[in-house]
């Protein structure tokens, strides 16, 4: 019965050391995030150091893969019933199907081990159960990050509707007839930025602005409000410097929310990118009529931020004063995405002034 302790411990720490492994290069290579590849790495070293306290020797001689009645080589049936197993997708996943798999097999490995070091190690077996809640947070953490990374990851064009005009208040009507004027014009993504307005009529221009974007299949972020982005169904919120931090906006969400925060310099960025937004901001690029209290930082600190945020996995947009006439200077400087208020929304024609725009960054792209 101890061998088959041994063998069980041996078959189960290959297991999860390997499907850690994959967890680990998916976050390195496809999500492009440091940390949570590093979260993953750091699990797999701890479960090799923990495993390290048993008798080595022993786990290795009781290994038998020959013999072993569930490995592929033991007969087609075998075979072809381990294949169903491990191509059956999990339809109901927010994450690609090869890391929810691996998530499956290592907290399953994990408890089995957990269930088998017990009886030989119990400060082994403690270890390896607080890695198994560790591997529960690192797969929720995943969901809540890369699910909205892969939406916003698209995005080019990205406009701002303000409820209010200079000192005119848009009416409701006049909103989202805005949304749906911006959407014809080839937006990616649609800010709501409410000023001048109550709570009650934000929420009812909030919710059927969601369900234009949505029907769409564009992008809908809510600008300061994590509430009424979370109760409207957006796709996302957008925080400013002086609004609800990152972490506590993320204890709201119902589902996993794009989280975009507002930077003006380096440290802001530094700052910003330690809480994991999806995006971020970056601007003012020239003096903007939105917000003109701002001083510009100018294309250098696009070019410094985007090569800062290159190994991050953290998407951004410059912001501030662009118009079709800078836009590409300020493609060139290294934005992948371009934010516009006035440039779209405070024209005689906002569906050709978004056409144009998205033409000239298509047409940027299409010459690298």
């Amino acid at each position: 019965m101890e061998r088959a302790v041994y063998r069980i411990i041996d078959a189960n720490f290959n297991r999860a050391r390997e499907a850690a492994r994959v967890i680990e290069e998916f976050c390195r290579f496809a999500l492009n995030s440091a940390q949570l590849s590093e979260r993953a790495k750091q699990l797999r070293h701890e479960l090799s150091a923990s495993l390290d306290k048993l008798d080595v020797g022993r786990l290795l001689s009781s290994r038998d893969t020959l013999g072993d009645v569930g490995a592929p080589n033991q007969g087609s049936g075998i075979r072809d019933q381990a294949s169903k197993l491990t191509t059956k997708p999990y339809p109901l996943s927010p994450i690609p199907y090869p890391l929810s798999h691996n998530f499956k097999r290592l907290t399953e490995a994990l408890r089995t081990l957990t269930e088998m070091t017990r009886t030989q190690n119990q400060s082994v077996a403690d270890v390896i159960e607080k890695l198994r809640f560790d591997a529960y947070a690192l797969e929720k953490d995943i969901v809540l990050w890369s699910t909205p990374f892969e939406k916003f990851k698209r995005v080019k064009l990205y406009v701002i509707i303000n409820t209010s005009q200079k000192s005119e208040d848009r009416s409701p009507v006049d909103i989202i007839c805005l949304t749906q004027q911006c959407i014809a014009g080839g937006a990616d993504c649609i800010q709501l930025r409410s000023k001048n307005i109550d709570d009650e009529t934000l929420f009812a221009v909030a919710v059927e602005f969601v369900k234009v974007c949505k029907a769409a299949k564009v992008l809908s972020i809510i600008n300061d409000r994590a509430d009424f982005a979370v109760t409207a169904g957006a796709d996302g919120v957008h925080l400013g410097q002086n609004d609800l931090p990152i972490e506590q906006a993320r204890k709201l969400q119902l589902a996993p929310l794009i989280m975009g925060k507002s930077t003006h310099s380096l440290e802001q960025l530094q700052t910003a990118c330690e809480a994991s937004p999806t995006y971020v901001s970056l601007g003012p690029v020239y003096t903007s009529g939105t917000k003109p209290q701002v001083s510009p930082v100018g294309l250098d600190y696009v070019r410094c931020a985007t090569k800062k945020l290159a190994d991050t996995g953290i998407g951004h947009v410059a912001i501030g004063g662009i118009t079709l006439d800078n836009v590409e200077e300020v493609l060139r400087a290294g934005a992948a995405a371009i934010a516009v208020c006035s440039a779209a929304t405070e024209v005689k024609n906002p569906t050709a002034a978004c056409q144009a725009l998205k033409e000239k960054i298509a047409a940027f792209h299409r010459r690298l």
